[in-house]
């Protein structure tokens, strides 16, 4: 399987050289766990403080956004499913080209973003432990998660079930203590009713606007999704752990992230809320929960080293992948006797070290740059994403039913829904000055791979 990438129009799954040992358990939880990090608990102050309780529509239209889009990639990756998911599944709809791109910005995101994972954590580690430097704590959590993605996946598959846990664990007990102190249950509340929400400018104080605003404030929070229909590949039953896995996480994501916005702008004033500082803490604080600022530092560095064990992971499946087809290096495709591509996770770790290194010594100028760069990409993944299922869907259909276990909903209706919302964000991003560095860099990058995987398609049919 390893001498040539596998055809462009076939759509039968291939047996993946890796190990099986992951469980069911393991993918939902991933699946659960993915997207709820640092984003959610610190990031979301910011999309509160633009939006006010209108944050609420905020994370519905992003969150259903999010959920047709892994609704599409859990149809395709329970129909074939593959080490490079979506990777795999634009080559086969689109050709060559888009399998290479999208597999090589996703890889490129992923190691990018580990350094701020690993440097979050690290600085959150030096807050607890002052006498060890920044630099070691991100040289032993690189270490200790690049030995457990060495040895057999069942060890990434534990450390990401607990860790996945230990964060639906702290959002549940958050929403039933939040829920308590709502109705003045809690000793010393009292029930808050409609106060916040309709107070201070009413529930939309900043009008359509707002939310608009918010949207694009929250929509990157839930990219990591995609890293389970990655890792079904690597269970005993692929194509029904994905769907079971797909099932499970979208609704209860949404549950998490709406339910927790409820809560945080019935129970506090949003313009008490300031980007950079996790609304959670506030509303532990509120509540009287006593050491809430250390109870979400924990929670937070779990959820890091979460995204960066996941990320590393992700990264290093998808340049397995990219080899498999011929369009990464060969070296890469040598796999451990326990199954794990173990030259794949090194190619990845290595960069994704060299990233933390540049966001270490110049996180204000060749990281921000690097940072801005990936910024947008996961629109891009998502699109092709989109456009893979449109394409791919038909041939299903007619060449393997059987395999259409999970399918999109209302096709093709909210597949096109889905892609208009992505260039709903984009327009967005273009016309907002924060946002509109990162739309341009990320553009730059794309269209750099875009070039590449076109001159690469021209050598491969000239030697054809």
């Amino acid at each position: 399987m390893h001498d040539a990438p596998p055809a462009a129009d076939s759509l039968a799954a291939e047996k993946e050289p890796l190990s099986a040992g992951l469980k069911q358990r393991h993918l939902t939880m991933l699946g659960l766990g993915g997207v709820i990090g640092a984003g959610l608990f610190v990031g979301s102050g910011a999309g509160i403080a633009v939006a006010g309780p209108g944050i609420v529509i905020s994370y519905l239209i992003a969150g259903a956004l999010a959920m047709l889009v892994m609704r599409m990639l859990g149809e395709m990756s329970a129909a074939m499913p593959a080490s490079g998911a979506f990777s795999v599944h634009a080559e086969r709809a689109l050709g060559r080209w888009a399998g290479f791109t999208v597999g090589w910005l996703y890889w490129f995101l992923l190691v990018v973003v580990l350094a701020v994972e690993a440097t979050g954590a690290a600085q959150i580690a030096n807050g607890w432990v002052p006498g060890v430097p920044t630099w070691a704590w991100v040289l032993i959590f690189m270490v200790v998660f690049t030995a457990a993605n060495l040895s057999a996946v069942k060890n990434f598959g534990e450390f990401e079930f607990w860790f996945a846990a230990l964060k639906v664990g702290a959002i549940v007990l958050f929403l039933a203590l939040s829920l308590l102190a709502v109705f003045g249950v809690l000793p010393d509340t009292e029930a808050v009713g409609f106060t916040n929400l309709t107070g201070q400018g009413g529930f939309l104080p900043n009008g359509v606007s707002g939310v608009v605003s918010g949207v694009l404030a929250v929509v990157f929070a839930f990219g990591g999704l995609e890293v389970v229909t990655i890792a079904a590949a690597e269970s005993d039953d692929p194509a029904r752990a994905v769907g079971r896995a797909v099932r499970s996480a979208v609704w209860r994501i949404l549950f998490f992230y709406v339910g927790s916005m409820l809560v945080i702008v019935t129970l506090l004033p949003w313009s008490s809320m300031e980007p950079g500082k996790s609304p959670y803490v506030a509303v532990l604080d509120h509540i009287g929960i006593p050491g809430a600022g250390q109870i979400m530092n924990i929670v937070v560095f779990v959820a890091l080293l979460s995204a960066l064990n996941a990320n590393l992971y992700g990264s290093s499946r998808m340049v397995f992948s990219l080899a498999e087809r011929g369009e990464a290096p060969k070296g890469l495709l040598k796999v451990s006797g326990g199954g794990v591509p173990r030259r794949a996770v090194l190619a990845s770790v290595a960069f994704g070290f060299a990233s933390v290194i540049l966001n270490l010594e110049w996180p204000d100028s060749i990281f921000r740059y690097l940072l801005n760069a990936v910024g947008a990409v996961l629109l891009f993944v998502w699109g092709l994403i989109a456009v893979s299922q449109l394409r791919l869907r038909r041939r299903i259909e007619r060449e393997m039913p059987e395999r259409l276990a999970l399918k999109m909903w209302a096709f093709p209706y909210l597949t096109w829904v889905a892609l208009a919302g992505m260039a709903a964000v984009l327009v967005l991003m273009i016309t907002d000055e924060g946002a509109r560095p990162q739309l341009l860099w990320s553009a730059a990058a794309t269209a750099a791979v875009l070039v590449v995987a076109w001159v690469r398609e021209l050598r491969l049919r000239r030697a054809a």
